[in-house]
């Protein structure tokens, strides 16, 4: 992370109403894929006003949602007021070890500080959890696309967004998928749509308008005025299995002076399929391949 990313990760409640309004939804499909179609008891960490969340309700799924803004979490609550959500960072989870089935993070996971995060999210994931990610990226091809992306800049366009999970000993093989869709802007959406962004909710308000000024010339230039225009996106979406471990404080411990019975191995292994490595990486025997 660069020195400024603190700044802008802390930037988005000043523009919380603009982000509702103007940021894309995550395809339905998408959701399904990220979590599953049984219901299940899912961890949103980073949910900002409820984009995704809204899509795992419907689902069926039993959502706690957390995000570090107050101004963000208002939103969600008056969007879905019967969803459980806590103000809460993905470093400091103010949940139980093996506690939800899924870890999920819409637009998010970038901003953790990982080296807390991951082991967090690994300690509340059951055996056999997963932790799922997904970014909304602009299809870049189209060229008008890439000028909006010169205006507003392009450091969400991340180009392997999921390297640091790829690269954690805390969780196996990583599957990938892509959603592709369409989100209809007009001249007031993709006003709201720049200002939420990180790095221009920082500039001052002089700032603020001329990049304003620059999007609506392209807008003119593009759009079809009452009709608005369709701005192309990609869900790219990236799900992993926790790899087992001990419980939290079960290493050294005296079972001489414990009350609780041994688990038995079956029930501490739930979830997981043996005998699926190729030998050459033993954590693979962890990985739930199903």
């Amino acid at each position: 992370m660069s020195d400024e990313t603190p700044d802008w990760a802390r930037s988005f409640g000043s523009v919380a109403e603009a982000y509702e309004r103007g940021r894309p939804s995550y395809p339905r499909e998408a959701a399904a894929w990220l979590v599953g179609a049984e219901p299940v008891t899912v961890l949103e960490l980073g949910c900002g006003t409820g984009k995704l969340t809204a899509e795992l309700v419907a689902l069926g799924h039993d959502v706690h949602a957390t995000d570090p803004d107050p101004a963000m979490l208002a939103i969600l609550e008056r969007r879905l007021p019967d969803v459980r959500r806590s103000e809460a960072s993905a470093e400091e989870i103010p949940l139980a070890d093996r506690s939800v089935d899924v870890v999920v993070c819409a637009q998010a996971f970038h901003w953790f500080d990982l080296d807390r995060a991951l082991p967090e999210i690994a300690r509340v994931l059951k055996p056999g959890g997963r932790l799922a990610l997904v970014w909304n990226q602009r299809d870049e091809r189209i060229p008008w696309v890439r000028r909006l992306g010169t205006l507003i800049g392009t450091q969400d366009q991340l180009r392997e967004p999921a390297d640091p999970l790829v690269e954690s000993a805390l969780f196996g093989f990583v599957e990938q998928e892509t959603f592709r869709f369409w989100q209809t802007v007009d001249r007031r959406s993709i006003q709201d749509l720049v200002l939420s962004r990180s790095n221009v909710a920082v500039l001052d308000e002089d700032a603020r308008a001329a990049k304003l000024a620059e999007v609506l010339a392209l807008y003119d230039d593009y759009g079809r005025g009452m009709d608005g225009m369709q701005l192309p996106y990609e869900a790219r979406c990236f799900r992993a299995v926790v790899v087992d471990r001990p419980r939290t404080g079960d290493a050294g411990r005296d079972d001489a002076d414990s009350n609780e019975p041994d688990a038995p191995d079956d029930e501490l292994d739930d979830g997981l399929n043996h005998g699926l490595s190729d030998g050459t990486d033993t954590d693979m025997l962890l990985i739930d391949f199903r």
